[in-house]
């Protein structure tokens, strides 16, 4: 007790206990104290002696509210809650305590629940999914210099509404980490699951591991997704592409922060206001604005807005025929540019490369982005389809054959046979190759062409290729995150790669994939407790994520802490990635019996597709010989794995062997 930083207190029914978790997670990650108890042994006088001292001293009191604590007529939490009230009643009214969160759909007339919760308004948190705007806001109340005063009908000010999540849940889909590829993404993995620790304070997270998004300069903008205003509401496509342009072109001009796509787009369909978008993502302005599109005719209205008074510093409208669309963005761009007296710089070869003469090319073009980014077999196919007819439109237009290649290469992805695998990505390949050749200064061509080439494995050319798409983009979250991946991180300069990988978080703060690739970083460089931080960030952001489980249960069973890394496992939602994670822990556990089940279970489904993982497991238990021949199989398979043969922490054991020694020198990492 000899902390005195302030602490939340997180209160809650045992069924609820993974839904706690992941609120509990969403916040340490952001290096919030957390009193959380995960104990089945409730009881003595010691131990209920800590929780009355816990809820006297603690700073916010969150219970958690579902219909299992209705349904629990007895329990200790209810304890707990009266504890919490009493200390209420102490506590002068302009000063924030109890924080109540519900996780369903349980009712606020509830009257299983104390009075003194139901006069104020909870926040609805589904699952336990705590997004990025409550953490921001319970930080916020920590801090005694930020209190509000209440309103009148609230006692408490965290409302709701201040928190940001009445609606501002996470997406639900899987993150497509598109650039690295699906066996290197498998490598770098993220984090959902929970931190199972014994009742005990939490220690801070190391600085700079998974801080919130950095304080605001005068010169930052957020580019909000355009809404499409369109009679028939059919043209979310093109609204979103003039968002990614116009995204584009602000982040060439110097001097000026510009959070990535991921991050802008985050906020699509949530009921967010101005002011806690801005503090999330750390700028002083944002742009918003709207497309009408009718036949050939389109009416783009924008405005800026300064954050901290939600002034209009400027706005317009442009009504205009659609072959006019780049003059629209330019005037557009150019006027946020002056409005916020920055200098522009001269136009980017490889933002002109995106567009096309042909306004119909174009259109398709925007198509085949918008079903790519919807990350699904069906939707890969959408997206080939949208650019390859963008490119019979325009044969010269390389953004599109980028693009092709881009779901060219997913699509083989999801192929069952290795046949099929291969042949995609060939084709991936040359697709890639010809946008190089029309546009040689796309960073984006070669972006995708690196990922194809990990998987070939050519990791010398992948290694080219994502210095060139540094070299033209320095800024780019995505390009920085593959650089740092390919070019740093597998050839073992891991404190280069850790560096770039927190620019990439900066850039974009709200990517999973960015604190994906962050964790797994310092999971390799050693630093279990950034990457079990990094990784809960990740999970914050969107709790449901296929490749992300495998970088927490990894570094879960590193930690020693196997029992945990079979819950975390089991979120996956990457079939072939469960068994992986459960036969390591298992055998770490010392379940010789079900963890050589979990890799027979491996091994009969996906051993075409999870070689590489296959020989994970194997130099895990210290199988040297079934290790190497397992890798051997990964690289006939061409696996994305072998990316990171050098410096993955399960491969330890084949350090110093000749037949490991020569497969690195085979594959240039040494």
């Amino acid at each position: 007790m000899a902390d005195s930083r302030p602490a939340v207190f997180l209160s809650y029914a045992s069924e609820d206990g993974a839904a706690a978790a992941r609120i509990c997670a969403a916040l340490r990650a952001a290096g919030i104290e957390v009193w959380f108890d995960q104990s089945e042994l409730r009881g003595g006088d010691a131990w209920d002696t800590a929780i009355r001292r816990q809820i006297k001293s603690c700073a916010l009191f969150i219970p958690v509210i579902s219909h299992h604590s209705h349904d629990r007529t007895e329990g200790y939490f209810r304890l707990e809650w009266k504890l919490a009230v009493d200390r209420s009643h102490l506590i002068a009214p302009d000063r924030p305590f109890l924080v109540p969160v519900v996780i369903d759909g349980t009712r606020d007339d509830d009257t299983r629940v104390p009075d003194r919760f139901r006069e104020l308004q909870w926040t609805s948190l589904p699952g336990g999914a705590a997004p990025p705007a409550f953490v921001d806001r319970i930080a916020r109340l920590l801090a005694p210099e930020e209190t509000a005063a209440p309103d009148p009908g609230h006692p408490a000010p965290a409302s709701a509404r201040e928190l940001g999540t009445d609606t501002a849940r996470a997406p639900a889909k899987r993150w497509r980490p598109w650039a690295v590829g699906a066996a290197v993404a498998l490598v770098l993995a993220g984090s959902l699951g929970y931190v199972a620790l014994k009742r005990s304070r939490a220690r801070p997270v190391s600085s700079g591991t998974a801080a919130v998004a950095p304080a605001a300069t005068e010169k930052s903008i957020a580019v909000l997704p355009f809404l499409d205003m369109s009679e028939k509401h059919d043209q979310e496509y093109f609204s979103d592409g003039l968002t990614e342009e116009l995204l584009d072109q602000l982040a060439q001009v110097p001097d000026l922060r510009v959070p990535a796509r991921t991050s802008s787009f985050y906020f699509k369909g949530k009921q967010a206001t101005i002011a806690e978008i801005a503090r999330t993502l750390g700028v002083a302005h944002v742009l918003e604005g709207s497309v009408r599109k009718s036949g050939n005719t389109i009416r783009v209205t924008a405005q800026l807005i300064r954050a901290d008074n939600g002034y209009h510093l400027w706005s317009s409208s442009y009504d205009r025929d659609i072959k006019d669309i780049f003059k629209v963005q330019d005037q557009i761009a150019t006027a946020v540019v002056e409005a916020l007296k920055a200098r522009l710089l001269p136009a980017s070869p490889g933002l002109n490369a995106r567009r096309s003469e042909n306004s119909e090319a174009y259109d398709h073009y925007l198509i085949g982005r918008q079903f790519l980014a919807r990350d699904n077999l069906d939707d890969f196919r959408r997206a080939a389809d949208a650019f390859r007819t963008a490119t019979e439109l325009d044969p010269r237009y390389a953004a599109a054959w980028a693009g092709l290649a881009d779901a060219l290469y997913w699509l083989g992805d999801q192929e069952q046979s290795l046949a099929a695998t291969l042949s995609a990505r060939r084709q991936a390949r040359e697709a890639a190759d010809k946008a190089i050749a029309l546009q040689p200064n796309l960073a984006y061509a070669y972006v995708v062409r690196a990922t194809v080439r990990c998987d070939d494995p050519d990791l010398a050319g992948a290694r080219e290729d994502v210095q060139r798409a540094f070299a033209l983009e320095p800024e780019n979250a995505e390009v920085v995150l593959l650089y740092a991946a390919v070019a740093k991180m597998a050839v073992g300069a891991l404190p280069e790669g850790i560096e770039l990988m927190r620019k990439a978080t900066r850039l974009d703060p709200l990517s999973v994939r960015a604190w994906t690739f962050l964790g797994n970083a310092l999971q390799f460089s050693g630093d279990l407790g950034g990457s079990l931080a990094a990784f809960n960030r990740s999970l914050a952001i969107s709790p449901e994520q296929t490749y992300a489980p495998v970088g927490l249960a990894t570094t879960l069973v590193l930690l020693g802490r196997p029992k945990e890394a079979l819950v975390a496992i089991q979120k996956s939602t990457g079939p072939a990635f469960r068994p992986f994670g459960a036969a390591l822990a298992n055998f770490a556990l010392g379940n010789e019996a079900e963890g050589q089940q979990q890799l027979g279970k491996l091994i009969a489904g996906y051993a075409d597709t999870a070689a590489f993982q296959v020989a994970e497991v194997y130099a895990w238990r210290g199988d040297r010989d079934q290790a190497l021949a397992w890798l051997e199989r990964a690289r006939r398979q061409r696996d994305g794995g072998l990316v990171f043969l050098k410096v993955d922490p399960l491969l330890r054991a084949l350090h110093g062997d000749p037949r490991y020694e020569a497969m690195l020198v085979e594959l240039k990492l040494k």
